[in-house]
């Protein structure tokens, strides 16, 4: 089996690993320093769970470097700001993939598919549930920092995952469980609500998720925007895996927080980079859903323009 990896972040990077340790063949494509770093040491993944070294792994730094009619999947796991410019660029060497090969997009947000169904066919494109973290503290190492539950692959578009057994039996087999699942669309929707509430709050107050619940002014604007994404779930013909905003609060507060109480978000630490954050695949997703079905967004939109607004002195 042959995967190319796009994007060298510590999802990507530890993924690729978890699927060559047990013996796909791996390609990246990666750029200047990180391209480098691959080519020198390989990649390592570390943390819990096994730790795997891979050495030799295939490096290009150009999409016309890429052999074509080569591989079997393609990961996605850059940022999702970049994926129209991924999407557009698969799609002027669509040779790279086979004719039977298949698009995992593994990255936060929902609604990640859309650039690349402009393309290619609905029964090519697939989406992960990702809560697993990862680390990338140097350029071709991802340590694996929190398990809570399996990576999930399945399809927004409710296409057959059957296909995707193999990769999810690999990922499993080197430490990590993975899942196909017939409602991904539910379980994204569940780390929505969860990232919308936590990620952009935390950045905008330099705190980590748990002390985000121990001020009463931040658990008022929480509770509002979780109150918002399920309205807009429901009203957008979605389901997730809590019939109310009420239900879920309850768990999100007594489990879900305190179990990743020192975590900082993926936000934040972009906040602290100065590079663009995933702000539009999280609450723009549920501002876009929202107009569209004319459900009260509002705080989940003053959220999003104070990300922006801190996005523009970049």
């Amino acid at each position: 089996m042959k995967i190319l990896l796009i994007g060298a972040g510590g999802v990507g990077i530890g993924l690729a690993a978890s699927v060559a340790s047990q013996g796909a063949e791996v390609s990246i494509f990666a750029r200047d320093k990180t391209a480098t770093a691959i080519k020198e040491n390989g990649i390592k993944r570390c943390g819990l769970f096994t730790h795997y070294e891979i050495k030799d792994i295939p490096v290009y730094e150009k999409y016309s470097e890429i052999p074509k009619n080569t591989f079997d999947y393609i990961f996605i796991a850059t940022k999702t700001t970049s994926n129209r410019e991924v999407a557009e660029n698969l799609n002027n060497h669509k040779e790279i993939l086979k004719d039977t090969g298949k698009i995992i997009i593994f990255q936060n947000g929902f609604g990640n598919d859309e650039a690349y169904l402009e393309y290619f066919p609905e029964d090519k494109v697939f989406s992960a549930r990702v809560i697993t973290g990862f680390r990338r503290h140097k350029r071709h190492i991802s340590e694996v920092t929190v398990y809570t539950e399996p990576i999930l692959l399945g399809s927004l578009q409710h296409e057959n995952p059957n296909s995707l057994k193999d990769i999810a039996d690999m990922i499993t087999a080197s430490g990590i469980k993975c899942e196909i699942t017939h409602e991904v669309d539910r379980y994204l929707w569940a780390k929505m609500i969860y990232n919308c509430a936590l990620n952009p709050l935390g950045a905008i107050l330099n705190v980590n998720y748990g002390k985000l619940t121990e001020n009463e002014y931040s658990k008022e604007i929480m509770d509002k925007i979780i109150d918002e994404i399920f309205e807009v779930i429901k009203l957008s013909g979605y389901s997730t895996l809590w019939n109310s905003s009420k239900e879920y609060k309850d768990i999100f507060y007594s489990k879900l927080v305190p179990d990743t109480y020192e975590h900082f978000s993926s936000t934040h630490q972009d906040i602290q980079r100065k590079i663009r954050t995933e702000i539009e695949s999280l609450n723009g997703k549920v501002i876009e859903l929202g107009e569209k079905n004319n459900v009260d967004v509002s705080t989940n939109k003053i959220i999003y323009n104070l990300i922006k607004s801190i996005e523009s002195d970049f």
